[in-house]
């Protein structure tokens, strides 16, 4: 794996614990300014990573981003675990994180984070701790998700709440 981005404007070598799948894009090394160098990550093929995302990962924190997935100025704030799925769109300003405290050096546990394949999640949504969504669910633009969403539902508002199940 190459450990400096040919485009980065940043210029700073890439976190040893990043692999990245084919034809993958990250539009700078600057997205994991304030990550560990122990984070584990892992993009799959054909995914890209674009301006303005950010990923803040603690020293055992493990991230694995799907096949063709796009992340758009997203600020992922993990130090458990954060699984996406392939096929998943996260729009402009999301947050995903998976402690409850602002302060790492808070007693609240690290609660993993589960986001399943074809979902999307509008922007300025956030995820919090320990929430699972399910494949194929769509979270709404501004939506605070702080329980599970099943498979196939549209969830919006704050907390967020289900709208309607998706037909197939």
């Amino acid at each position: 794996m190459i450990r400096r981005l040919e485009h980065d404007w940043f210029g700073r070598e890439l976190p040893d614990g990043l692999t990245m799948g084919e034809r993958s894009f990250l539009h700078s090394s600057y997205v994991f300014l304030h990550s560990s160098p122990t984070a584990a990550i892992r993009i799959g093929s054909d995914t890209g990573i674009y301006v303005g995302t950010f990923f803040e990962l603690g020293p055992a924190a493990r991230v694995e981003v799907g096949d063709y997935c796009t992340l758009v100025g997203a600020i992922m704030r993990v130090d458990s675990e954060l699984r996406i799925g392939d096929y998943t769109l996260i729009a402009h300003e999301v947050v995903i994180t998976d402690r409850e405290s602002i302060d790492r050096r808070q007693p609240a546990a690290a609660r993993p984070i589960t986001i399943g394949s074809d979902v999307w999640i509008g922007m300025r949504a956030i995820i919090l701790a320990g929430v699972k969504i399910g494949h194929g669910a769509v979270v709404g633009a501004g939506a605070v998700v702080a329980d599970d969403v099943p498979p196939m539902t549209i969830v919006s508002g704050n907390p967020a709440r289900i709208v309607r199940k998706i037909e197939p």
